[in-house]
């Protein structure tokens, strides 16, 4: 069978823009009750895309002043979903930084288990001052400690997985996700990733991404296809081109400014108190990516559209739109969709973690709109073919991860 796209959605609160909880129409609330996510999961299956995804991070989110934040533990979420679909993937982030690495294999052990084989584990070291505050620390672990743990956790319960010998999986464990964008997190992602998020905005860039971790994973005795790698896009649609740009622009006059410059200067690390909309950000200010704090991912892709794009505080707010810096892609589903499958088609994806602009609203006119277009270019799937979310990503099992990383982070972090 030739190579086909495969399609997640980021089910995250209304929708990833900052103003999307103030979209007419839009429940601002809705997030914070199941059916919100059952419902979105059911139309996924429908439209037969791979997997849902819940995001997630354990720890208040500050900004919940100005847009409402937070969700609902995944796991919990997922059983729900779970009890609700039959062949979708369910997707859940969980952190190697703040959980016990036995109890976790068992909680997605056991859920994977119920699923019949659609669970994917999200693996996330979990960046921020707020969640080590929220377990009692005075500050995050440096970087590279926490992506030592993660190896090595990650190693631990994929081992007490494989050692199952009752409560059995007809996919043979869970998939194992992560988000590597940093070295550390290109390394770790190489070694034991099976899907690989990833947030670039060019195309070349994205290229170079996916081979670089393919040529890892070979360099680590690893089949490079048992790789697959989803950038993450953002899909503002319309039936026609105006209505997709006004909608957009909607959007960006509904995002609350002081959730945005919260935003970017958490994720540069910087205070923006005092700079005007008009006035360039301080790039001489900002670090080399590999010695940033928080999320290097998110740091690199910010950093590299001021580095290039020399843009005012106002134009990078607009144009992150108060995302996490994913790529926004604006247009009709035909444009959408030529966006989408030349990525695909030059390889600098594998398919995309879909994030549309607001819940449930936008993903409707995905799963109605574009994912027909997508059909009807030989590019994406009509029917399920498989029951587990290893066989809708063509993925084999692939041998237990040993000697991932030093011995010893765990209790080093602890």
């Amino acid at each position: 069978m030739s190579r086909r796209l495969h399609l997640n959605v980021n089910i995250l609160n209304a929708g990833v823009f900052g103003g999307s909880w103030r979209f007419p129409g839009t429940d601002p609330l809705a997030a914070y009750t199941v059916e919100h996510y059952t419902a979105i999961a059911r139309k996924a299956e429908q439209a037969t895309l791979d997997a849902v995804f819940l995001a997630d991070g354990p720890s208040l989110d500050p900004s919940v002043r100005h847009r409402p934040g937070n969700n609902l533990e995944p796991t919990t979420v997922l059983a729900r979903i779970a009890a609700q679909t039959e062949r979708i993937g369910l997707i859940g982030t969980l952190s190697s930084s703040y959980n016990d690495p036995v109890e976790l294999a068992r909680r997605l052990g056991d859920l994977d288990h119920l699923s019949g084989g659609r669970f994917g584990w999200n693996v996330v070291t979990t960046a921020g001052p707020g969640a080590a505050r929220n377990f009692g620390r005075a500050g995050e672990p440096e970087h590279g400690l926490r992506y030592r743990r993660a190896a090595e956790f990650v190693e631990r319960v994929v081992t007490t997985w494989a050692e199952r010998t009752e409560y059995l999986s007809p996919q043979g464990r869970p998939v194992v996700v992560q988000a590597g964008g940093s070295s550390d997190g290109k390394r770790l992602a190489a070694r034991i990733g099976e899907v690989i998020f990833s947030a670039e905005q060019d195309i070349v860039a994205a290229r170079a991404f996916r081979t670089e971790l393919r040529e890892g994973a070979r360099q680590f005795g690893r089949d490079p296809d048992g790789i697959v790698v989803l950038p993450g896009v953002s899909t503002v649609l319309g039936s026609t081109e105006a209505e997709a740009a006004r909608r957009r622009e909607l959007l960006d006059e509904l995002l609350p400014d002081a959730y945005a410059r919260a935003r970017l200067a958490g994720q540069l690390g910087i205070s923006l108190d005092g700079l005007a909309d008009d006035e360039p950000l301080p790039a001489d200010r900002l670090p080399d990516p590999d010695d940033a704090g928080g999320s290097q991912t998110f740091y690199r892709v910010v950093k590299d559209i001021i580095d290039r794009e020399r843009p005012t505080l106002g134009q990078l707010l607009k144009k992150l739109s108060g995302g996490g810096g994913h790529r926004i892609v604006v247009g009709t589903p035909e444009q959408v969709a030529d966006d989408v499958e030349h990525w695909f088609r030059t390889g600098a994806a594998d398919g995309f973690n879909v994030m549309p602009d607001v819940l449930p609203s936008g993903f409707d006119d995905f799963a109605d709109q574009l994912v027909p277009e997508l059909r009807r270019r030989g590019l994406f799937r009509s029917e399920y073919e498989t029951s587990t979310l290893r066989g809708h990503l063509g993925l084999g099992l692939p041998a237990v991860p040993t000697g991932v990383w030093d011995r010893g982070p765990l209790e080093a972090a602890r």
